[in-house]
């Protein structure tokens, strides 16, 4: 699922699809006439389910099964009218190389609709039978997403040169595909949640009236909400041509994560076409559960979870792709619900309103861009971490100031699944595929030591050593900072404190580690050495 896309390497032309629209048709008008019952089978698929275990083929981008549409059930009846009705409109839209919104759609047959999602799913049929995406249809969304920054691009002659006015919001382009010309000095993508509520205001367009664009490099793209496939597809682009780093920020409550998962990994509805409108490479830059007392919002800003909210939070904890692929969010969703609160990116303004583009997104940016401060090139070539169980630490964590330091650097680390920390014993327990030095790096300001290293069936190979060469110099990224380019291939998950090279496999999931439990794993004490166990703790030079 994290792989690199290939927008626009099937793209069929219009002949094409009127091909497959007369083949069809022909297909059940013979039926009709020999007198067999027509069948309409569809394939179905899916970006995500409930199941966390091996089982789970929710990552491939195949069919997960057929529906058939037959004249036997009334409800497949008028689903099948719809079907016929829409595709005809469909047709002609593609002769006449015309474009037509799927509001328009709805209003040429409203009674035989009845209503707009009845369109939408045969929209979503249509582009499964002719295996395309809803643009190859001639079909487009009224866009309502908004872009500002240091970026110019033309759409079908027309040039929108934001570099002119990098705090101007332009509409981004209904046809993306379309698009060429695309020129950028910016150094990171910003996606925001909203643009304004009801006329209010809201964090695009604070960031438009304090002139962020202006002392930050960027591009800034907003959704307003829930992204349009317009929008999705528009930052796609930007990414894969681009190259940059591409950052998301949402507020925390359950649509907020939403949201932030829908431009990752795609909507459900829509999955059939999730390849192609996916970002695996966003970051989540926040907000997050802890940013509330580490920013000290006010608790009049603080929000309860309604039920609603706490019913479609336990529902997306289950979704199968945040245990494979980014058990990070994982567990921010998890404290956000034991923490029973939410709060709006806006509460951040209680402090000043300027805030947010002045404090809040710089700090964050910083934090996973600057790596010079954890000089870990010449470890990390020293162990092979195949896999690591279990990591015990003893921790200053007198205050809660340190416990919070603590949990945050850990919830950074790639690879760290599971964090237990005991303020009172001083002790935290780390599980996933980390390796010791960089956690004792990342914690260096709080003199924590390692007790204990647990290691599952496969230990770490101390046969490597140091490479025979040193890693190469890497020249900084475009006009920024970077020490080293942004890895545009993913699966790097939030926050970036270490070089891509350290990102490693996600952990395993819950089903082998109850397997690798039964084989009773070895504990070695750092500083004594192991009894005949064969595995080798990572050496403290």
């Amino acid at each position: 699922m994290e792989g690199k896309r290939s927008r626009g390497s099937s793209q069929p032309r219009p002949c094409e699809l009127l091909r497959k629209i007369k083949e069809f048709t022909r297909a059940l008008v013979e039926d009709l006439s020999n007198g067999r019952p027509p069948q309409i089978l569809i394939d179905r698929f899916r970006n995500y389910c409930s199941d966390s275990s091996e089982n789970c083929y929710c990552s491939s981008d195949f069919p997960k099964g057929k529906e058939a549409l037959t004249l036997r059930k009334e409800s497949h009846v008028q689903r099948i009218d719809v079907l016929l009705r829409v595709l005809v409109i469909v047709q002609q839209l593609l002769q006449e190389n015309r474009h037509g919104s799927k509001r328009d759609i709805y209003y040429m047959h409203p009674s035989a609709f009845s209503d707009q999602s009845v369109v939408d799913r045969a929209i979503n049929d249509i582009c499964i039978l002719l295996q395309c995406s809803r643009h190859n249809l001639n079909v487009v969304s009224v866009g309502k997403g908004l872009v500002m920054g240091w970026l110019r691009f033309a759409e079908a002659g027309n040039i929108s040169d934001c570099i002119n006015r990098p705090n101007t919001a332009y509409p981004v382009p209904v046809h993306v595909e379309e698009v060429k010309d695309i020129v950028s000095v910016a150094q990171y993508i910003i996606i925001v949640e909203k643009e304004s509520v009801y006329s209010v205001p809201t964090v695009f367009q604070r960031l438009a009236n304090d002139q962020f664009c202006n002392t930050n490099h960027c591009i800034v793209i907003t959704g307003r909400g829930y992204p349009d496939i317009s929008t999705r597809r528009f930052l796609g682009l930007l990414v894969d041509t681009l190259n940059l780093p591409v950052y998301c920020l949402v507020d925390c409550d359950p649509y907020g994560f939403d949201i932030l998962s829908t431009y990752r990994f795609g909507s459900l509805k829509m999955a059939y076409d999730a390849k192609f409108l996916r970002v695996p490479e966003i970051i989540w830059l926040g907000a997050f559960p802890l940013d509330a007392e580490k920013y000290h919002i006010p608790q009049q800003c603080l929000l309860p979870l309604t039920a609603e909210d706490k019913r479609k939070t336990e529902a997306m904890l289950q979704r199968c792709y945040l245990e494979r692929e980014v058990p990070h969010w994982r567990l921010e969703l998890q404290l956000m619900l034991k923490s029973g609160v939410k709060f709006e990116l806006e509460a951040l303004s209680a402090h000043a309103l300027s805030f947010l583009s002045t404090e809040y997104i710089p700090s964050k940016i910083q934090v996973r861009t600057k790596v010079s401060d954890v000089p870990m090139w010449n470890q990390i070539h020293s162990v092979d971490f195949v896999l690591l169980q279990t990591l015990m630490l003893n921790a200053n964590m007198e205050c809660e100031k340190c416990r919070l330091k603590v949990y945050e650097v850990l919830i950074s680390v790639h690879g760290a699944y599971s964090i237990d920390i005991d303020a009172e014993q001083g002790t935290v327990n780390v599980s996933g595929k980390v390796n010791p030095k960089i956690i004792l790096q990342l914690l260096g300001g709080i003199h924590a030591k390692i007790k204990s290293v647990k290691f599952d069936a496969e230990e770490p190979s101390m046969a490597g050593g140091y490479p025979p060469h040193p890693p190469p110099p890497l020249p900084p990224y475009g006009m920024g900072p970077y020490p080293y380019p942004y890895p545009t291939g993913g699966p790097y998950d939030y926050p970036m404190m270490m070089p891509p090279v350290l990102m490693l496999p996600p952990p395993l999931p819950p089903s082998s580690s109850v397997a690798a439990e039964s084989q009773q794993p070895p504990t070695l004490l750092l500083g004594a050495p192991p009894q005949n166990s064969g595995a080798t703790a990572p050496s403290e030079n």
